[in-house]
């Protein structure tokens, strides 16, 4: 899960901001298009994540989406939950460092980020992401449940970008999207076909990136989703043989009865 060298190359290409931020003002009245539906495992009461998918999301959002966009509310270790174990958990954050201390002599320093450390932001502050993006690019810590139809929203955003229409003229910095209110947005296009190495799994189209990372918010945005799942599942089984044990003793009580 090393980082890959384009991320740096990407990064002055990621200056827009992702999943609806840095709006401009809408072109004519358009409305943007309903996302397109997709399957998704981790839908429904009996949902799952597809780890592995997590998992090639995981490497898209290093590669691409980490240039600008944060996760301040993952912590490295969360990662377990994917299945990667403790050594490729410490691995994988020992790529990033962290601003630690003081230490002994009042001094701040420098480490390697660790599994109890938040993911590492790519900017210092939000200051510092305003000064190079124009406006600070939002956490995706949340995005999924931040959007009404949140996963088809984010893949459909993702996966929407075309040559805009010859009688629509486009401001300066911003590019049609299909799926994004009023069409014009300031985040270019960050997925293509190949444009990650996968080594294993499908082919790495831009659908399947998109449709990879989406999977990886869902999961950032409720890690916990499959054990409240899991329970609601075991108190509806319980309350219905509660409810079949109260009938059946009401059914012996009135019987006894008459």
């Amino acid at each position: 899960m090393a980082v890959a060298t384009r991320m740096i190359l990407r990064a002055a290409a990621l200056a827009g901001l992702m999943f609806a931020a840095a709006a401009v003002p809408a072109l004519a009245a358009t409305e943007a298009m309903e996302p397109p539906e997709q399957h998704w495992s981790f839908e429904g009461i009996f949902g799952r994540f597809d780890k592995a998918a997590a998992q090639r999301g995981l490497q898209v959002y290093t590669e691409v989406c980490a240039a600008c966009h944060s996760l301040k509310y993952v912590h490295y270790r969360d990662l377990r939950a994917l299945g990667y174990n403790e050594e490729q958990v410490a691995a994988y954050a020992a790529q990033f460092e962290v601003e630690d201390g003081p230490d002994g002599n009042g001094e701040m320093y420098t480490r390697p980020a660790e599994g109890r450390d938040p993911f590492v932001s790519p900017y210092p502050n939000d200051k510092a992401a305003a000064a190079a993006n124009g406006v600070a690019p939002p956490d995706l810590s949340l995005m999924y449940k931040a959007r009404e139809n949140g996963a088809n929203y984010m893949y459909g955003l993702l996966v929407g970008y075309v040559d805009a229409p010859e009688e629509v003229e486009m401001t300066p910095g911003t590019y049609y999207n299909l799926y994004f209110p009023g069409h014009a947005i300031a985040m270019p296009q960050t997925l293509f076909d190949g444009g990650v190495e996968y080594e294993h799994g499908p082919e790495a189209t831009k659908e399947q990136l998109a449709h990879d990372v989406v999977t990886f918010l869902a999961w950032a945005a409720e890690p916990k989703l499959e054990h409240r799942k899991a329970t609601g599942v075991a108190a509806i089984l319980f309350l219905l043989v509660l409810t079949g044990l109260l009938y059946a003793t009401k059914r012996k009580v009135w019987a006894d009865a008459h």
